[in-house]
C-alpha cells in the first residue's frame, strides 16, 4: 500500500521568538525559501505524493495560501489543525482519518535534509513496523537519543538526557506501518505533558520491531530549531546553491524530476510565478 506522509508544522516556536511572534517558524526563510519547502521536497523526493500538514489555528490558512492543495506540484495536500501543542505522537491522533489503512511516514516541518534520500526510499520499501535513524551530533542532550550495541541492535532510547549514553540523535523522519496510530491511540502524556515520540519507539521496541538506520557522512541534517540554527541552515543552503548553481527544496523542480507533473504542466506552472530569480531559475530548467 501507498506510504503517506505527513509535516507536523505546528508548536509555538518559543525559541525563536520574536520572529515567530507573527507566524510559526516554518514558515520562516532558510535563505530563499519557505522553511516548510524543504520537508515537503523530501517526501516528494522519496515518491511520496499524498500528504497532510497539521498545524496550529492561526497558522494553517497561511500554509494553505502558500501551497493550495499541492495540484500545481503534481500532488495532493491537506490540512489538519493541531489547537495546542501535545507531542510528536499527537500528529497520528489528529491525521487518523487522513492515514486510513496505509503506511506513513512523519517528517519534522523544522528538518533539513541534504544528500541522496536512498535512506529514506529504502525504508519506505523495507520497513515493518517502525524505522528510525540516526545521526552522530556533537550534542545529543538536545534530541532523542538511540544506542546501539557493536551489531546495530537497539541498547536503548532516551528522550533529551542530561548524560547520553550515545552520539546518535533521532532526527525528525520516521517510517511506520499503520499499527501507529493504534499506538498513539493508546498513549498517556508524559512529564510535558505531551504525547512523547520516544513512547512510541519504546513500544515498537517491546514488539521487537523498530529497526534503526544509522545515517553516514553523505547526509546532512540539520535542525533550525534556534536562531543559530536557522541561520546555519541558510548559510549551508546558500553555499552549496551558489556552488552548483542548483536550488535545494524546489518544489516544482522536484516534481518535475519526480514525474509527478509534465514538461507542459510544469511550464504553466512555472508562467504563473511572479518575476523573480526562483522563477528564472525554474524556466532554466526546460526550454518555455
Amino acid at each position: 500500500m501507498t506510504t503517506k506522509g505527513i509535516i507536523l508544522a505546528g508548536g509555538s516556536g518559543t525559541r525563536l521568538h520574536p520572529l515567530t511572534a507573527a507566524f510559526s517558524k516554518q514558515l520562516q526563510p532558510v535563505y530563499d525559501k519557505p522553511m516548510i519547502y524543504y520537508p515537503l521536497s523530501t517526501l516528494m523526493m522519496a515518491g511520496i505524493r499524498e500528504v497532510l500538514i497539521i498545524s496550529t489555528p492561526q497558522d494553517t490558512p497561511i500554509f494553505e495560501r502558500l501551497l493550495g492543495d499541492g495540484s500545481r506540484f503534481g500532488i495532493s495536500l491537506s490540512y489538519a489543525v493541531q489547537d495546542q501543542p501535545r507531542g510528536i505522537a499527537d500528529a497520528f491522533r489528529v491525521g487518523q482519518a487522513f492515514i486510513g489503512a496505509s503506511p506513513v511516514c512523519l517528517i519534522l516541518g523544522d528538518n533539513v535534509f541534504y544528500g541522496k534520500l536512498d535512506f529514506l526510499r529504502n525504508a519506505l520499501t523495507s520497513n515493518s513496523g517502525a524505522t528510525i535513524f540516526g545521526y552522530p551530533v556533537t550534542d545529543p542532550q538536545r534530541y532523542g537519543v538511540v544506542e546501539l550495541d557493536a551489531a546495530g541492535r537497539i541498547v536503548s532510547i532516551e528522550e533529551k538526557p542530561a548524560e547520553p549514553r550515545s552520539n546518535l540523535a533521532i532526527p525528525g523522519l520516521y517510517v511506520y506501518s499503520n499499527d501507529v496510530v493504534e499506538i498513539a491511540a493508546s498513549l498517556t502524556p508524559g512529564r510535558r505533558g505531551e504525547l512523547e515520540i520516544t513512547d512510541v519507539h519504546r513500544e515498537y521496541m517491546q514488539r521487537n520491531n523498530l529497526h534503526v538506520q544509522p545515517l553516514g557522512r553523505g547526509i546532512a541534517w540539520l535542525d533550525t530549531g534556534t536562531p543559530e540554527s536557522l541561520l546555519d541552515a541558510s548559510t549551508f543552503i546558500h553555499a552549496i546553491e551558489k556552488r552548483q548553481g542548483l536550488k535545494i527544496g524546489c518544489l516544482e523542480e522536484v516534481a518535475l524530476h519526480q514525474g509527478f507533473l509534465s514538461q507542459d504542466a510544469f511550464r504553466e506552472c512555472v508562467r504563473k510565478l511572479p518575476h523573480s530569480d526562483y522563477r528564472s531559475y525554474c524556466e532554466s530548467l526546460v526550454v518555455m
